[in-house]
């Protein structure tokens, strides 16, 4: 009953989410093997903490019902003082637990690797985070985009990620964990998707008054889908050096696009590339500055440009 109980609750959880959103929101919908397994490991999570929870959930009652003060039926032993049976019960149960739990947290972790690759030829992807939006590159495609990552059903996807500026977390929660990333490091993150659908994905580290819109549309796509949306990228804007220097102002996506000359909404921007190698470009600037390097860096690499007043509303 009590696991039945556990699973119902998760169950209506994931319901719950759904109809939040059109987009999933949850691991308890999960889009990939990633999430898949993380809702696998809550769902043995709650399983094994049964073991503890059951016993007491039938026990007090029991207790209370059998010693009650209207006819008690247990013996009365006032020189009653150890029982090698009851404290292998009280120690073991839970130390077996908490091995248990450990073993598979312990397996999930190495797991979920984001560092280990799902299969071969992983589709590359480049983020940038910035205030507040989301850069992302594909260099193979030649395309870039804000606020929206799409990645084809069945294939692999490398994430690489870095910040130009503030520290900042990446999370997709249906395809993947969160992981950080910082200005000059990067961090990759792999995943992929087995089922079509849109997520979203967002950055859960506090950075500053649009925080809370910093979030991005994650499109899960069949093939020939996903190469029709790459193809739609080469009719886009260019992604040059003026053109990043404005999408790094601390601004939210509607603002960047005004600043643009585009119309002002929350629709994603898709650009080809200016010029090859621009991630690593931003990656390398910070280890230049350090170095003393002549030369000008893409945006800078001091706190961003401030934007208007009207990101924080």
């Amino acid at each position: 009953m009590g696991i039945l109980a556990g699973m119902g609750l998760v169950l209506m959880a994931a319901d719950a989410a759904h109809a939040s959103s059109a987009l999933q929101q949850s691991f308890l919908q999960p889009m990939g093997p990633v999430a898949g397994e993380q809702l696998s490991h809550l769902l043995r999570v709650i399983a094994i903490t049964m073991v503890v929870i059951l016993p007491v959930l039938v026990g007090v009652p029991f207790i209370l019902w059998r010693y009650r003060y209207a006819k008690p039926k247990g013996d009365y032993a006032p020189e009653w003082e150890f029982s090698k049976k009851l404290e292998w019960a009280l120690w073991g149960v839970p130390v077996l637990v908490v091995a248990v739990l450990a073993s598979w947290l312990w397996y999930s972790t190495d797991k979920l690797d984001p560092y280990e690759p799902l299969g071969p030829d992983p589709l590359q992807v480049q983020a940038i985070g910035l205030d507040w939006k989301w850069i992302f590159i594909y260099p193979e495609e030649g395309i870039a985009t804000v606020n929206e990552l799409a990645v084809p059903v069945g294939r692999p996807v490398e994430l690489t990620l870095t910040t130009d500026t503030v520290m900042q977390s990446l999370l997709i929660s249906s395809l993947t964990g969160q992981i950080y990333a910082m200005p000059g490091m990067t961090t990759k993150l792999n995943f992929s998707a087995i089922r079509i659908g849109d997520a979203e994905g967002e950055n859960t580290q506090f950075n500053g008054t649009g925080f809370g819109r910093q979030k991005f549309i994650v499109r899960a796509l069949e093939p020939a889908d996903y190469a029709a949306w790459t193809a739609s990228g080469a009719s886009g804007a260019t992604l040059d050096e003026p053109t990043y220097a404005i999408l790094r102002r601390q601004s939210v996506l509607a603002d960047a696009r005004r600043d643009l000359g585009m119309e002002r909404n929350a629709i994603p921007i898709m650009m080809t590339l200016g010029q090859d190698g621009v991630f690593d470009r931003i990656v390398a600037k910070y280890h230049q500055r350090a170095k003393g390097t002549a030369g000008e860096p893409w945006g800078g690499t001091g706190l961003p440009e401030s934007g208007t007043n009207e990101a924080a509303q």
